[in-house]
């Protein structure tokens, strides 16, 4: 949607710093973003300067007058004259942290006009008249009210689907830019080998390779509507101590550079242009004041031309959290000092007026950090064309081709782990469809979500009953509490029905009973029982079901009928009971809006599935980590079970069977194109997900015992045969050496070509 220029008359008190009757060159079009705002830089009081690298919570900026009416609010003025502010932080979000419910919060039309109002402000009532520029949530969608909900991450990865992630991130920009947002925070890289954090479900998976297609593909979409892209959290956050949330990261420099930093230059390369700090440590340095990664590594190296934003208040805990500065003045001098250009909540950088005075801080390091931001604002657009049309706003959120795609990363998202034949199912059987996740909203749309009109979320008992199925609904339990149980109503439901379809796994609902520290991150109370048990803050000892959710499946399976178990989670939940005893077992992370109605296509083979897991899933939380690509030698069994993982890294079956024939080996290393012949030799049509990986059998430095470099999700007709081509190049068969160089080494390398990291149907071996 293109910004629609509104012409306003400056008040005499807000004279332009330039002679009467010229334009500043600042305001002049036609230059380039970078001598406008080197331009403006002159122009700036530190005062000014500071105000642009504050960025604090933008949800008490404006007062909602009526059901369309919206206006500026005392304490936005305030940060507009007092500091001159710059940005804000999740205006329009919506939930229990921000207090802000469907009645409170702002519909797409009402955003738009806040966003013009706030916009108007910045502008008119300002010396130099510089815009506001607003950053949103954004990691599976716009987290505002009324925006479409897609899988969270972790169901978009298990997709195996970049042009279907790319169609998401045009989605999620374009009604970002309708509501008037800059900057999208997302989508999180982090690999996610630590299934006991909280945020695992925001992550698209372990590996490197996958997690690089899909942030990079998130990235064009969202670009391709002029939306800045925030990648999240600079650095290996996602591997913490313990599993604790902002814990140390016990990570060494070639497993940085080789398997966690390769997801951030994939999506820099692809045009992100912002990078938020983490708010854990690397070998004893918070990562949010660390100069050899956010100025050595971005800028030196590669060349990141964006800016640096801190996790919210992640400059604060340099001396609340890490004990390694003395005071938040001296938090933010190291911060900025080490590259962060923006202080996310705003406690630290209006502090350092006397820091740039008395020369604690230069001047040239502050104007860098300025003109990076202003830089964006120019190329934005945001001093030319600063204001929105409120009349589109509404058109263009949540249309009927977002609802589709949304439905259709809901169905790619769904992975099936086991099927004894029972699947899929028919639709003249009665359906006992029981557990916590069967009939409950929230549960199925994840973290970092607003509120949800009722009409906007498709439950899996509302998904089956589209379909005219006859279903016996019961809850049986909870997620977590245990004191309302159901499970002797589930009971008679199944022994009345022909199949039960059992719905359990884990929450990211946060509900207006949960406590929140002053980061959003949620606060595990005793007192108050939520079902929340993943999401932000919600880390696990164990990986178990919880409450009485194993109860509910053995009572269930103890019936006698058939029983289809579906796990709706954020986190690989312990499956090691449902793998042995159900007949057919399902995962679909979050699926987000239209959970239900993928979920009934699955299972009623309207969709044959084919979503393949983007973790490994363990047997048991004693095993962790359980990665895929560890390196070598392979560990032994324990005595208690094995080493291996329950169902490994790419696994997922199908309603069909395929074939692999024909490995064809052409060019030579570094760069080799692999062609594989695969025949669908089922009788339903389906998606095969073809996955290439590549082993370094002798190197000189320690392997992994194999490593994604390329994959493909095909549509094959039933009985038809597809030439299935994957390209490498130098990245696929490099490695970090002990001097530190990034480097090709000559010898053999073994090319595995199948189904899953397990399943491996051809190998090559080539040399260099």
């Amino acid at each position: 949607m293109k910004r629609i220029l509104f012409s306003h008359l400056l008040a005499a008190a807000m004279v332009l710093p330039s002679c009467s009757g010229h334009t500043p060159t600042y305001k002049e079009a036609g230059r380039s973003a970078e001598v406008r705002a080197d331009a403006l830089l002159k122009e700036m009081t530190v005062d000014e300067k500071l105000g642009q690298l504050l960025c604090p919570l933008g949800w008490p900026m404006y007062d909602k007058v009526s059901a369309d009416s919206v206006t500026i609010s005392n304490q936005y003025r305030a940060f507009i004259q007092q500091q001159h502010g710059g940005m804000l932080w999740a205006t329009f979000r919506a939930d229990p942290w921000t207090k802000k419910t469907l009645e409170t919060g702002l519909d797409p039309t009402l955003a738009a006009k806040a966003y013009n109002a706030l916009q108007r402000y910045a502008i008119d009532s300002t010396r130099l008249g510089i815009p506001i520029m607003l950053a949103e949530e954004a990691p599976h969608g716009h987290m505002a009210i009324g925006t479409t909900v897609f899988p969270t991450s972790i169901g978009l990865a298990s997709t195996w689907d970049t042009e279907l992630v790319e169609e998401v991130g045009r989605i999620i920009g374009t009604e970002l830019q309708a509501q008037g947002a800059t900057i999208g925070y997302g989508p999180v890289i982090d690999l996610a080998r630590e299934p006991r954090w909280s945020r695992v479900e925001e992550t698209y998976g372990e590996d490197v390779c996958l997690t690089s297609e899909m942030a990079s593909a998130m990235v064009r979409g969202t670009s391709s509507r002029g939306v800045i892209s925030t990648l999240k959290h600079f650095v290996a956050y996602g591997v913490p101590e313990g599993g604790h949330n902002g814990n140390p990261s016990i990570i060494g420099m070639r497993d940085l550079r080789e398997n966690v930093l390769p997801t951030f230059k994939a999506a820099i390369d692809a045009g992100a242009l912002s990078v938020m700090t983490s708010y854990n440590s690397l070998d004893g340095i918070p990562t949010t004041c660390n100069p050899d990664l956010l100025t050595g590594v971005l800028r030196d190296e590669w060349k990141f031309n964006g800016f640096v934003v801190s996790d919210l208040e992640s400059i604060d805990g340099l001396a609340r959290d890490h004990k390694v500065a003395a005071s938040k003045q001296e938090a933010g001098e190291m911060a900025l000092m080490a590259g962060v250009d923006v202080d996310l909540g705003a406690n630290c950088y209006a502090l350092l007026k006397e820091s740039v005075e008395s020369g604690r801080l230069s001047m040239a390091v502050l104007d860098l950090a300025v003109k990076r931001v202003l830089i964006r604002k120019f190329e934005a657009g945001l001093f030319d064309n600063p204001y929105i049309d409120e009349t589109e706003a509404a058109g263009l959120v949540r249309t009927p081709e977002h609802i589709e795609t949304a439905a259709q990363a809901a169905r790619e998202g769904v992975v099936l782990l086991k099927n004894n034949g029972i699947l899929p199912l028919k639709k003249d059987m009665t359906v006992a469809l029981v557990g916590p996740n069967a009939d409950n909203q929230y549960n199925q749309l994840g973290d970092y979500t607003a509120p949800q009109a009722e009409d906007h979320v498709v439950t899996m008992r509302e998904g089956l009953e589209a379909k005219g199925i006859n279903v016996r609904y019961v809850k049986g339990c909870a997620i977590r509490d245990t004191r309302d149980s159901q499970i002797a109503q589930a009971l008679v439901a199944t022994m009345l029905s022909d199949v039960a379809v059992v719905v359990v796994g884990g929450s990211s609902a946060r509900d207006f009973k949960t406590k929140y520290i002053d980061t959003g991150a949620a606060v595990v109370d005793e007192d108050s029982v939520s079902d929340m048990e993943a999401g932000e803050g919600f880390d696990r000892a164990s990986l178990e079901l919880m409450g009485l959710q194993s109860e509910l499946l053995k009572a269930v399976r103890a019936v006698g009928k058939p029983v289809v178990v579906v796990y709706v989670e954020g986190r690989p939940l312990d499956k090691d009971w449902a793998s042995e005893k159900a007949d057919a077992l399902l995962t679909m992370w979050y699926p987000g809006g239209e959970g239900g109605t993928a979920l009934a296509d699955v299972l009623f083979g309207d969709y044959n599935p084919a979503g393949r897991l983007p973790v490994s899933v363990p047997r048991d939380a004693g095993q962790l980590p359980v990665y895929y690509n560890k390196k070598n030698p392979r560990g032994h069994d324990y005595v208690e079970m094995s080493a291996d993982p329950l169902y490994p890294f790419g696994y997922g079956l199908s309603y069909t069977t395929f074939e692999y024939s024909g490995l064809s080996v052409s060019g030579s290393v570094p760069e080799v194109e692999v062609t594989v012949q695969v025949r669908n030799t089922g009788s339903r049509d389906g998606d095969e997900v073809v996955q290439l990986y590549v082993i370094d059998p002798l190197a000189s430095t320690v392997r992994p015992r194999k490593q994604l470099r390329a994959f493909d999700r095909v549509f094959i007709k039933a009985g038809e045969t597809v030439p299935v081509t994957l390209k490498l190049g130098p990245e696929a068969f490099s490695l970090v050496n002990a001097a530190g160089e990034t480097v090709v080494e000559r010898g053999d390398f073994i090319l595995e070509v199948g189904a899953s990291s397990g399943d491996i149907r051809l190998k090559e071996t080539i040399t260099y």
